[in-house]
């Protein structure tokens, strides 16, 4: 079987076989995969019984992350709320260890989830216009500054994908990458989805009690949609750059909530959507 997966040490990269085909030379060769699997997230307060909040797509590592990154970026909770991890369930049938519990310093409203419609794919989040007031009430416009050199973001793109390791084995994940105002890498986090990328990075700095994460710049190795600016508004991060292009809504939430957007950032070149008075523009 040409797509037979082989034993794995690992489930974010997945060794499999393919047929590959180089002009008239076809060849059986091994390959390696991006893993995808799909992991629920739930909630509960002291003495309640687990709140189903999502299900995503993602690519199996940083589980902890992913789950509270999702959560503070979705606004169900803040920093020194979460008291511990419970992961998997040993009453799942099929991959139990897909499933984590965050178990919170205080009660869990499930109510807060009738307002949401988080989609059951990698690129959850909550979308539209009308979700833009919604944001807007839970997040606070961010404040001035930082301030970073033209050379410091045109050195954001070859700085990330040094630290792809599993993008360089499998050519199938997103990446974000937060760094400090002078260039240096503070922590990348990938996955299969864009939104679960940022969503674990945030999550890792959330455990560490880094938020908000004010001197901070976002690179994402994708496009740029409403949900990023959402998170990365959300984490408090005020300077959010990506390879590719920004959608219309993300521009429009990017001016409304005070953050410096970039896109197209490739070589020496890049755009300012929205708030350019962060970059020194000046040579």
């Amino acid at each position: 079987m040409v797509n037979a997966r082989l034993s794995s040490p690992s489930r974010d990269i997945v060794e499999t076989r393919t047929l590959a085909v180089r002009g008239m030379i076809v060849s059986s060769r091994p390959d390696a995969l991006a893993g995808e699997e799909p992991m629920e997230i739930r909630a509960a307060g002291p003495g309640q019984d687990p709140v189903s909040v999502a299900v995503t797509m993602r690519t199996p590592g940083h589980d902890e992350d992913l789950a509270a990154g999702f959560l503070l970026t979705e606004g169900l909770v803040h920093q020194g709320d979460i008291a511990r991890f419970e992961l998997g369930d040993p009453g799942a049938i099929a991959r139990p260890e897909n499933v984590v519990t965050v178990r919170l310093t205080h009660a869990f409203d499930p109510g807060q989830l009738a307002a949401r419609n988080f989609a059951a794919t990698a690129s959850c989040g909550i979308c539209g216009k009308a979700s833009l007031d919604a944001v807007e009430t839970r997040c606070e416009r961010l404040p001035g500054g930082p301030l970073v050199a033209r050379s410091t973001i045109v050195g954001l793109p070859p700085a990330l994908r040094d630290a792809q390791a599993a993008f360089d084995a499998t050519g199938g994940l997103h990446a974000a990458g937060l760094f400090e105002v002078s260039g240096r890498l503070i922590a990348v986090r990938e996955d299969v989805g864009r939104h679960n990328a940022l969503d674990k990075l945030v999550g890792t700095m959330l455990q560490a009690g880094r938020l908000p994460l004010r001197d901070s710049v976002l690179l994402v190795s994708g496009r740029v949609s409403f949900e990023i600016v959402q998170k990365a508004a959300m984490a408090g991060i005020a300077i959010t750059c990506a390879v590719s292009a920004p959608t219309d809504l993300a521009v429009d939430a990017a001016d409304r909530l005070g953050m410096t957007l970039v896109g197209f950032l490739r070589g020496d070149s890049f755009n300012v959507y929205a708030h350019p008075e962060r970059i020194e523009l000046e040579v």
